[in-house]
């Protein structure tokens, strides 16, 4: 159940009740594809750094190790030592990302593995098998991620059998869930809203999922290329059209730039690989923009990443430190970034909840932005 707690302008302060625990909304979900974060970053690390919810990809675990032995190894929270709630993407971007590996078909999509190169069939029954043998707590719906580019006629043919896998996915989550050996018989459901940048497209297939009453909408097909304010756009076109009454996911966004333009439009959930994957390669996060450790100035600069952080590193380590570590290619220098950032991300939705509460989200908005610039 999602309650919606308070709003300042479009922006919402939510909390989200799950069989896994309360998450607090706006939140950041720390992404770990393969059922771990990279950078060596444990669950133990995650709940250190106010880690709500981890985010796991369908397809990955699929490949590898695969659900069934997820499945038999108690499900993914079990498998992976982790008691909070999980998301898991249901492997549509892979329909994106992998475009050379696969061919798209009303049944569902032909994969290639990007590993062996077995041939894999995905459609919206199998994603959601595959999802509920995972037992995350949040399952979104199969969907085709088009291109940011594809001409309009394409993208109408798209969200149209989107919309039909929606419609295949939610009969087979409530078959899935009513089953005995289901481990998690209360996974939730969250539909995917689609269309690029064509706003009358986007609108029309919010209104079309709206009326399946899911657990939570998501935007997806916006980190795939269009510009910022594009993503603007669609967002202050299409978040009207969804419910205020349950989360609205923006998938796979973004900087904290793009995070806070985002809450002001009314999104709630968010996520994306740009904290650890920066982190791996020395960038890091910090309320006056981004540093890179790389750079020579730091070679002698015993302060932390950020004066007055709490993460991991900065209560220990110097930038220096850091710095030398990343030179030397110890993995511990890849960590630490990994840590800050996600650290980071996390404390900026603590921020965020707060500032909304206060009725205060334009002003806090503006002072982070600007410290950043």
């Amino acid at each position: 159940m999602y309650e919606l707690i308070k709003r300042d302008g479009l922006a919402k302060r939510g909390r989200l009740h799950t069989v896994h625990g309360v998450v607090e909304t706006p939140v950041f979900m720390n992404v770990g594809t393969a059922a771990a974060i990279k950078g060596a970053v444990s669950t133990d690390d995650l709940r250190g750094i106010k880690t709500q919810v981890e985010l796991s990809n369908t397809y990955h675990l699929h490949v590898r190790p695969g659900d069934e032995v997820v499945k038999r190894l108690g499900g993914l929270h079990r498998f992976m030592a982790w008691d909070k709630p999980i998301l898991t993407d249901s492997g549509g971007f892979q329909v994106f990302s992998l475009a050379g590996l696969r061919r798209i078909k009303e049944e569902g999509v032909y994969f290639n593995s990007h590993i062996d190169g077995r041939k894999i069939f995905m459609g919206p029954e199998e994603s959601m098998q595959i999802q509920s043998n995972l037992a995350s707590t949040i399952a979104m719906a199969f969907d085709e991620c088009p291109s940011s580019v594809a001409d309009r006629e394409y993208m109408e043919r798209s969200v149209d059998r989107t919309a039909r896998w929606l419609i295949r996915c939610k009969k087979e989550m409530d078959r899935l869930n009513g089953l005995t050996d289901t481990i998690n018989r209360h996974q939730l459901l969250f539909g995917i809203n689609q269309g690029g940048v064509y706003e009358d497209i986007r609108i029309r297939h919010a209104q079309k999922i709206t009326e399946l009453g899911l657990d939570g909408y998501a935007v997806g097909g916006l980190a795939v290329g269009e510009s910022h304010e594009e993503m603007y756009r669609i967002l202050e076109a299409v978040v009207p059209h969804l419910p205020a009454d349950k989360p609205t996911y923006l998938m796979g966004v973004g900087t904290p730039a793009n995070i806070l333009e985002a809450v002001e439009r009314g999104v709630d959930f968010f996520d994306c690989v740009y904290p650890s994957r920066n982190g791996r390669h020395g960038h890091v996060y910090t309320n006056q923009g981004k540093l890179n450790l790389f750079n020579a100035k730091y070679e002698l600069d015993d302060s932390p990443i950020e004066e007055g952080c709490q993460c991991p590193a900065c209560r220990t380590y110097s930038r220096a430190y850091i710095r030398h570590l990343l030179k030397a290619k110890e993995m511990l220098g890849m960590r630490l970034c990994v840590l800050h950032n996600l650290y980071f991300y996390n404390t900026m939705m603590e921020e965020v909840r707060e500032a909304i509460e206060e009725g205060r989200y334009q002003e806090y908005k503006a002072k982070k932005l600007g410290g950043m610039a």
